[in-house]
């Protein structure tokens, strides 16, 4: 025992982590439009692969709700064959990030921009999973998605089978959020897991008209990609689609590693270890055909707080959900659509950070504009378009509290004027300078000092000297500049 100290602790924490992880294994496949044996399989990979890997030692790898409309999205317009090409070559581009050391730039992106992304993401996901419910097909793009939920609401009300799909659906919803009330005892169960459990049981009870999981069978499932679907990779959709999935499976692994690290007082995560780790992940699940895998929060959170000590415990879970995908996967037949989407809009409505939101409109209403401003974005266009539409605001956003400018004027009445710049003149602020040198009188001399300027970019630095030029011209004694 001594070589397993925690062996006891671990195992315990196992088995929480795999019944909180089955149910979202499944729900994430299915919402994203592949078998749902993919899902397993993303999350026995988590485990055994990700698992035994060196980075953050608590934290737990699978298929994530954040990547649902992403996947969805490259399996309706690339095919599931190329899923795979797409995921290996995002784990190789992880690992290649890793190696270069680059996972501590990804904690450089604003906060603000991931949480929009996650934002958009819940949004989306909401919107798409309601379809579901109202035993309705969902349309294609995030607009259309919520524009149409008032029709498919209106046409459910006549509709038996539709109803009892809602009801199912809300149901799945009603016992998740009323988890946290239960007794302690009722609360060793996890949250999802208990609700699509008594979903499915009230479903088989009452022999209510709801669709159900198809079962493919895990061998049947896993296709690895063809070697004819790599010749792709010279389209520029898929090397973008590419990108997405490597920026945004790698940023939310290491912000969620960093939340983890907040919740227990073990090993601090190495974030270019973790990067490498998530990276050996979703090459295999691309070489099997399978969902993409980040580190999720949820099981995560489930790991320590069910008091996890070692890495043991989440490669154990993957044991669980192995065992389970290989003996019984006939079960997953029983599980109710409904159910499912009613715990990925319980998921999706905690991207959206409502609170954190309402913090940052007092106090940093820049960085909730940009949160919102991503998040719109994802909706409205694409999750690739939107992060980038994110980023670019940011970086503006940063750029302009950046040039900070300061012009003070002293005109003593008679003789030149002397006009005094400090702080960082950058082409952000050129309109300012402008339009303020350009107001000084013109038959009087000026001396112009810029020794208190932290910071003079080129396009400022023109455009001074072709205003000292215009002035000189206008038969004044030529400006005088004290270089910065």
């Amino acid at each position: 025992m001594t070589k397993f100290p925690y062996i006891r602790q671990d195992f315990a924490a196992s088995l929480v982590v795999f019944l909180v992880a089955l149910p979202l294994c499944v729900g994430v496949a299915v919402a994203s439009g592949v078998p749902a044996e993919l899902g397993l399989v993303t999350g026995i990979v988590g485990g055994l692969v990700t698992g035994m890997l060196r980075g953050s030692s608590l934290q737990v790898s699978g298929p994530a709700a954040g990547l649902t409309v992403l996947v969805f999205e490259a399996v309706r317009e690339f095919g599931l064959p190329l899923l795979g090409v797409i995921v290996l070559v995002t784990g190789v581009l992880q690992i290649a990030m890793g190696v270069l050391r680059l996972g501590r730039w990804f904690r450089a992106i604003s906060v603000s921009v991931v949480e929009g992304m996650l934002a958009g993401i819940g949004l989306v996901l909401i919107a798409g999973q309601l379809y579901p419910a109202l035993a309705a097909k969902a349309p294609e793009s995030g607009p259309g998605k919520i524009a149409g939920l008032p029709g498919a609401f209106l046409d459910a009300l006549g509709d038996g089978e539709a109803l009892a799909s809602l009801a199912l659906g809300a149901g799945t919803v009603a016992v998740l959020v009323l988890w946290k009330y239960a007794p302690a005892k009722v609360r060793t169960v996890p949250g999802p897991l208990a609700a699509v459990g008594l979903a499915t049981l009230a479903a088989f009870l009452l022999s209510l008209p709801v669709a159900t999981v198809e079962v493919h069978g895990l061998l049947d499932s896993v296709q690895p990609p063809p070697l004819s679907a790599f010749g792709e990779l010279a389209s520029a959709g898929l090397i973008g689609t590419i990108v997405a999935f490597t920026l945004i499976a790698s940023a939310e692994s290491l912000f969620s590693a960093a939340a983890v690290d907040r919740l227990h007082d073990g090993p601090r995560t190495r974030y270019n270890q973790e990067l490498i780790a998530q990276g050996a992940g979703n090459a295999l699940c691309g070489v099997l055909g399978a969902l993409p895998m980040t580190a999720v929060i949820v099981r995560s959170a489930a790991n320590v707080q069910a008091g996890a000590r070692t890495k043991a415990s989440r490669v154990l879970h993957g044991v669980w959900l192995l065992l389970f995908a290989a003996l019984l996967p006939g079960v997953l037949g029983y599980i109710p659509i409904p159910a499912l989407a009613g715990v990925l809009v319980y998921s999706g409505a905690k991207l959206i950070p409502v609170r954190a939101l309402a913090v940052l409109w007092r106090e940093h209403r820049g960085e909730a504009v940009v949160l919102v401003v991503t998040a719109v974005s994802i909706v409205a266009v694409s999750m690739f378009e939107g992060v980038l539409i994110g980023l670019a605001l940011s970086i503006v956003k940063t750029a302009w509290e950046a040039s900070h400018l300061k012009l003070e004027v002293v005109d003593k009445g008679s003789g030149p004027i002397d006009a005094h710049l400090s702080g960082n003149a950058t082409f952000l602020r050129l309109p300012k300078i402008l339009d303020s040198l350009e107001a000084l009188p013109q038959d009087r001399p000026i001396r112009v000092d810029l020794s208190g300027l932290h910071h003079l970019d080129h396009a400022c630095r023109t455009a001074l000297e072709s205003w000292a030029q215009r002035h000189s011209d206008a038969d004044t004694e030529p400006v005088k500049v004290t270089a910065a």
